[in-house]
């Protein structure tokens, strides 16, 4: 069966410029590209400074959802090891803390600059044998 990728016209992605250079990008409106898929939660490591945790001055990922590596680098309970479901993924395929997840979760683009979905989506969707429509 091909892979069955849905129309990116109807979707958006909103880009957030970060005073020091990042790219985040916002999905949250009911025409996230992502909905339904989240194999990106499921397939890698979500792995982060330390200092992004809310135990740490600043911080917002929910510290008790977190395992830390080093002394340095966290990452999200659940993605530890391959295979792995990240913690904060909910049945419903969406983040539950999505305001406040990772920043490795908001620099990762479901759509590209010209409104193609990421390579690396279809990849994981097509390892996973997701089908969407």
């Amino acid at each position: 069966m091909p892979n069955i990728i849905p129309a990116v016209e109807a979707m958006s992605q909103h880009t957030i410029q970060m005073d020091d250079g990042r790219t985040f990008y916002d999905m949250s409106g009911i025409d996230n590209p992502c909905l339904g898929c989240a194999v990106c939660c499921m397939h890698y490591r979500v792995s982060f400074y330390q200092g992004e945790m809310d135990s740490q001055p600043g911080g917002y990922v929910p510290s008790d959802m977190v395992l830390s590596l080093t002394p340095f680098r966290a990452c999200m309970k659940g993605t530890e090891h391959a295979p792995g479901r990240c913690i904060a993924l909910g049945q419903d395929g969406l983040c539950t803390i999505y305001e406040n997840r990772p920043s490795v979760c908001r620099e990762f683009p479901a759509l590209m600059p010209d409104g193609t979905q990421n390579p690396e989506c279809i990849r994981l969707q097509t390892l996973y044998g997701i089908h969407r429509k």
